[in-house]
């Protein structure tokens, strides 16, 4: 015997809800609410996989406050229409966008049971991937390439030892994502985490940034600061673009090192500082070393541990991964009528270089997500090179990409009715489900 389903109806009058009590839907159970705020909270305490929003003129929501009602990704809503409101200039328009799927009155019991039951099936499974999503990862890091997983075992291991750690990789990877994993899951978890950006601060103030400074110590020092090699005892100092350091500073960084004293601008005393300092760097310090950029006993002290972070495009298998997580993240700034990634945006984001890596990807993403007037985050949309920039499609990709869109403006046009989209294309039903799993298409 199936459960009970349980669906919540938004009815301001209660008559469409009584209606639809009326047909005695077996295995369903519904709660109904008469405002928006009503139904914000019960989804709350009770999330429902089953929306139905009941319209008995134009008007009968405010449009900005259902937007966002209808925003929420973990809910599959349904429209249910007074007679003759399909119609409707206004209305049209918010059902193609938003709805899973519209009934006019009277309602059909069998077609409602049949669309029910498909919006609960798709809405388990979307629940069901967001959950296996949240395991793709690990010490807050998303992605499980084989080049993801031997950094993973890197971290274990660091995580043992208190020694200093040199963490390499191109510009956007996450240098200051891993140190901050070291942190947080290291002895030193509950001390302090310091990160400074040694190529953001004017080479006269760097001395005054790590070791700090007495009052008077020079014009403008009206009393004592304390540096933030000072700042990270018992925890840890993250020092990024550690190559941009000046070759003075690095003399007092390694005597630091050495010794776990400092001793502050303008004064005689040293002062004993237990910091752990992780480094990171996106140029090649050997060849700064061998070039006279960089001390070499300085590099060999930071660098005890190395851990070198794997550009975007060499772990492309991550990326669809990443995208869908970076999309759920930012789900409350997306257009409301946004509900992912078009297979041929996915297939780009394969496809794309990637020279800003994470961090690109991620303001790609953001960007589209509030920008794109499709319900589908396109190509354009991310602003990547389409598939014949990036080279001439086979004869297969050609006609799938027709396919999709023949069957997704159809789709559109019919506000998702596969039974209306399957007549247009001269399709069996059956066969039109076959080609929506075979071409990825979302309903």
């Amino acid at each position: 015997m199936k459960s009970q389903r349980h669906g919540l109806v938004l009815d301001r009058t209660g008559a469409i809800f009584a209606e639809l009590e009326a047909l005695g839907l077996a295995g369903w159970e519904f709660q109904v609410v008469s405002t928006i705020e009503a139904a914000r909270k019960a989804l709350g305490r009770d999330p429902q996989l089953i929306g139905l929003v009941a319209f008995d003129s134009p008007n009968a929501w405010p449009a900005a406050e259902l937007d966002q009602l209808l925003a929420r990704p973990e809910v599959e809503w349904i429209a249910l229409l007074e007679e003759g409101l399909l119609r409707s200039e206004r209305l049209s328009p918010e059902l193609l966008r938003n709805f899973h799927d519209f009934h006019s009155l009277p309602l059909d019991r069998v077609r409602l049971a049949f669309t029910l039951g498909h919006a609960h099936g798709k809405a388990q499974l979307c629940r069901s991937a967001v959950g296996v999503r949240g395991e793709f990862g690990s010490y807050g890091m998303t992605g499980t390439s084989p080049k993801m997983r031997q950094l993973y075992r890197q971290i274990d291991k660091i995580l043992t030892v208190d020694a200093p750690v040199l963490i390499g990789g191109e510009s956007g990877t996450g240098k200051e994502l891993v140190a901050r994993a070291i942190h947080q899951h290291s002895a030193r978890a509950r001390g302090p985490f310091i990160a400074m950006n040694c190529g953001a601060i004017a080479p006269s103030l760097i001395q005054s940034e790590l070791f700090g400074h007495e009052r008077g110590a020079f014009t403008g020092a009206g009393q004592r600061k304390i540096g933030n090699i000072e700042a990270a005892n018992d925890g840890v100092l993250f020092l990024d673009e550690i190559g941009d350091l000046p070759l003075e500073m690095q003399a007092n960084l390694l005597r630091f090192l050495q010794e776990k004293t400092i001793t502050r601008v303008g004064s005689t005393e040293r002062v004993k500082v237990n910091a752990r300092v992780i480094a990171a760097t996106h140029v090649n310090l050997q060849r700064a070393v061998a070039e006279g950029r960089f001390r070499e006993d300085l590099y060999y002290r930071l660098n005890v541990l190395h851990v070198s972070l794997p550009a975007l495009r060499e772990r492309r298998e991550d990326i669809p991964l990443l995208a869908e997580t970076v999309f759920a993240e930012h789900r409350h700034q997306a257009s409301p009528q946004v509900r992912g990634f078009g297979s041929a945006a996915l297939r780009a984001m394969m496809d794309y270089e990637w020279p800003g890596n994470v961090r690109e990807l991620i303001n790609r993403v953001q960007r589209a997500m509030i920008m794109t007037e499709n319900r589908l985050i396109s190509v354009s949309d991310l602003g990547l090179p389409t598939s014949a920039e990036n080279g001439a499609q086979t004869l297969e990709e050609l006609r799938s990409t027709v396919e999709r869109e023949l069957i997704e403006v159809s789709l559109k046009k019919h506000g998702n009715n596969v039974s209306e989209t399957a007549r247009q294309l001269g399709v069996s039903r059956v066969t039109l489900y076959r080609m929506i799993d075979r071409l990825k298409i979302i309903l």
